[in-house]
């Protein structure tokens, strides 16, 4: 199988804009949404953040380390480039798992988004066109609020 690591797991890669971080991570992840909250808004410059989130410790810097800026701590922190500022991660819950902004993968992931969360925030501007689940706030809150 390209690009597995032992245990059979297909690595995907990524990395920033510029090249200088890069990233590897198992496709093997748990779930994967649109977020239209206002910070990832605001972190991405867009309407909305798409990500798949995987345990912590599936995903490795493999180059570039000393290029990222975090801006959070060692729990809940967000990751950029400091050379090009592509936004490439969170680490989020803890530490336990982390939200790769799925834009800066260059390898398919098998998972595609399968919902909107965070909705009751989204940018007016916006209208959410696809028959996706949207959640007020987050999956864990009950039903869908399809707007």
């Amino acid at each position: 199988m390209k690009n597995a690591k032992p245990g059979g797991a297909r690595r995907l890669a990524g990395r920033c804009m510029c090249g200088a971080v890069h990233y590897a991570v198992d496709d093997a992840f748990g779930y994967a949404a649109n977020c239209h909250c206002a910070d990832c808004r605001r972190m991405t410059g867009a309407a909305f953040k798409p990500f798949a989130g995987i345990e912590r410790e599936r995903m490795t810097v493999t180059e570039g380390g000393d290029h990222l800026m975090i801006f959070g701590d060692e729990d809940n922190h967000d990751a950029r480039c400091k050379t090009c500022g592509s936004f490439l991660y969170s680490v989020v819950r803890e530490g336990e798992f982390v939200h790769i902004s799925m834009g800066t993968l260059t390898d398919a992931p098998t998972i595609r988004p399968n919902e909107h969360i965070f909705v009751g925030s989204k940018a007016p501007w916006y209208t959410i066109n696809d028959d996706l689940p949207q959640y007020e706030r987050h999956v864990f809150e009950g039903p869908p609020v399809n707007r």
